[in-house]
């Protein structure tokens, strides 16, 4: 299965580099494009969770590094979330 990293930019400038074990965020991110932080949280949760479950139908157990990485951008969006027009950027695929 292939696994990606798709480097991020948060609202106040900080960059992040997130994993997932499957292409599918491709389907979810454009490189250069900016989410509300609602809209990536959203994207992110169904990009992670579907390439967790991919994991599982293959290997017969979810991806816990897929799982551990939507944890930490929920954590990391907290801050953001009282200000509805924040965005975050989705700089590149490597």
């Amino acid at each position: 299965m292939p696994e990606i990293h798709f480097k991020i930019q948060w609202p106040d400038g900080k960059q992040e580099s997130c994993y997932s074990p499957s292409l599918v965020v491709k389907d979810y991110f454009d490189p250069g494009e900016a989410y509300t932080v609602t809209e990536f949280l959203n994207r992110s949760r169904e990009s992670l969770q579907i390439a967790s479950d991919r994991v599982q139908a293959k290997y017969g157990f979810p991806c816990s590094r897929a799982l551990g990485q939507l944890r930490q951008i929920e954590a990391a969006a907290q801050p953001y979330l009282t200000q509805p027009e924040s965005k975050v950027t989705v700089l590149d695929f490597v």
